[in-house]
């Protein structure tokens, strides 16, 4: 382990980051999908700073009452402080909390790595929204746990009907989808907003990010059985429908959906379709901030043929570096390695490590407007 440490030292040199901390994750027995992602989401710079802001802010609150966020948060606090500058950390207490917290993913069954990140951000923003509302009806603690909560925005209730609470979770990862659906009739267009803090695309062979967005965003013509009510001809009546990106969130979280359900199989099925993830993303279609520029810097990778067993590893860029995180090892890897992780173009490749969930970072050109 030190040895893996030194020399990843020795291969950064005078080039090694001022103050960066490159730390290997222990494996309690399976816990690669709960490493894999802690990495990605340690180099995701501004949650991490905002993570550890909140912690300094907070150190009586983490004695007070544990729960899955003072875990991250004392986890990210004690690889950032470490006198070392690589190493290994065994992230004992955060597990321990997950599976204490939720049955999923107390078996050593072999567990999804998105559906942890999933729960993970969820749980983060459902934690902060109490902390908010107990805070409101504390008036002493008030200023202090809402700012917090809110990064610095507050929202003041004054008997009104109060706005959903924006955390600094949110500004990170929450970007809004527009569900806009046509009536074929009368031509009323519907449009209904909806919040995602990630993308799940379906995927295809030999595609790219790109055409999976496209595809998520096409038309789809609504008829026969799947007519649609129409409130202005209070009827059912054919329609075409679209789903579209109306704000694109600061960090785009992409799920690539390779496990999918074959019938004639009865069970899931690994795909290991080549996907083309490109270093830099440009969003078009998006109804906000037209062509949204984005730039890679993670990757949560799936090793193995089938859905029920296989191992995660995860690709990290950091200072324009990019480094391989495998639970206790780190080592340097070459940019131009990163599209090895694409996926096969054949069916049946003894390549199975695939590009799973991909963590893009918004890219500021300058002329969009990210309140």
């Amino acid at each position: 382990m030190g040895a893996a440490g030194s020399k990843l030292e020795k291969a950064l040199g005078d080039q090694f980051p001022e103050g960066e901390r490159y730390f290997g994750l222990e494996n309690f027995g399976n816990t690669c999908y709960c490493n894999s992602v802690l990495q990605a989401l340690y180099f995701c710079v501004p949650f991490r700073e905002q993570l550890l802001e909140y912690y300094s802010n907070n150190k009586s609150l983490a004695d007070a009452e544990e729960n899955l966020l003072t875990c991250l948060a004392d986890l990210f606090t004690q690889i950032s402080s470490q006198k070392k500058k690589t190493g290994v950390i065994a992230p004992k207490r955060f597990v321990q909390r997950l599976k204490k917290q939720n049955e999923i993913f107390r078996s050593y069954m072999h567990q999804d790595a998105h559906e942890f990140l999933n729960y993970l951000l969820n749980e983060l923003v459902d934690i902060l929204e109490k902390e908010s509302h107990a805070a409101k009806s504390d008036p002493e603690s008030s200023s202090s746990s809402e700012q917090i909560a809110n990064g610095l925005k507050s929202a003041h209730t004054n008997g009104h009907m109060r706005e959903p609470l924006v955390t600094w979770v949110h500004k990170n990862f929450q970007g809004i989808l527009t569900n806009e659906t046509r009536c074929l009739r009368c031509e009323t267009v519907t449009a209904r907003d909806e919040t995602f803090l990630d993308l799940s695309l379906d995927i295809e062979q030999n595609s790219s990010i790109t055409s999976c967005l496209k595809n998520f965003s096409s038309t789809e013509t609504l008829n026969a059985e799947d007519k649609f009510f129409c409130d202005k001809c209070c009827s059912l009546q054919e329609a075409q429908k679209r789903m579209k990106i109306k704000k694109p969130p600061q960090i785009l979280v992409i799920h690539l959906k390779r496990f999918k359900y074959i019938e004639q199989l009865g069970r899931y099925k690994k795909l290991s379709y080549r996907v083309v993830f490109p270093l830099e993303l440009k969003l078009s279609n998006t109804v906000e901030d037209a062509d949204a520029e984005y730039s890679l810097f993670g990757v949560v990778v799936h090793v193995g043929s089938g859905p029920n067993h296989g191992h995660y590893v995860s690709l990290v860029k950091s200072h324009n570096h990019w480094l391989f995180f495998d639970d206790e090892n780190v080592e340097m890897i070459d940019e131009s390695a990163v599209q090895t992780f694409f996926g096969s173009a054949q069916e049946y490749s003894s390549n199975t490590d695939h590009g799973y969930i991909l963590f893009y970072e918004r890219v500021d050109t300058g002329n969009n407007n990210t309140s």
